[in-house]
């Protein structure tokens, strides 16, 4: 699990460094999204790799790291639009919204470290399109939560859910690092 860890800590830090250079570009505007519009762009990034992953042709060249790390990043932004609330104007520092970042990743990580203990690392035996495929029915998950305002009768909440999608992202960024090699 060393590996696991240590491999998760270099894909965060890729995801990070592109959202700290998005908060030197744009600042903190995405403070202003509800949970519905982030969610509809993480969706926006699921189906375009699935797309990727099916179509033998694509017009547009792009590759499915660079969506997962968008799903990674816009999960991470819902994660704090949670815990802060939405703003009417963007509020927060670089700095501010790094800590945030670093905080809820911390969490998440630790969320996947338990979990690999008590599923052995499943993960690293299913396929990408497979990962991908569960990130989109967390998606539904959401989508349906948000719809009921929020309320479960047994089901977690809508933070565990953007987790689940942050490590599902993260392990299919390791598949594809690994094909690389």
């Amino acid at each position: 699990m060393q590996d696991t860890s240590s491999q998760y800590d270099i894909i965060v830090t890729q995801c990070r460094d592109l959202f700290t250079k998005k908060m030197q570009d744009y600042g903190s505007a995405w403070r202003i999204l509800r949970l519905p519009s982030l969610t509809d762009q993480i969706f926006i990034k699921a189906q375009r790799i699935r797309s990727l992953q099916e179509n033998e042709t694509q017009k547009i060249e792009e590759n499915e790291v660079a969506e997962f790390i968008g799903i990674v990043n816009y999960s991470i932004m819902a994660l704090i639009q949670i815990e802060m609330g939405i703003a009417t104007q963007p509020d927060l520092s670089a700095k501010e919204a790094i800590e945030l970042y670093n905080k809820h990743i911390g969490i998440t990580k630790q969320l996947m470290l338990d979990k690999n203990h008590d599923y052995g690392e499943a993960w690293r035996e299913m396929r990408v399109s497979s990962l991908t495929d569960l990130i989109l029915q967390k998606l539904l998950r959401v989508k349906q939560i948000e719809d009921n305002q929020g309320k479960t009768v047994v089901s977690e909440g809508i933070d565990a859910n953007y987790q689940d999608m942050i490590n599902y992202s993260i392990f299919a960024m390791i598949h594809l690092e690994a094909h690389k090699k």
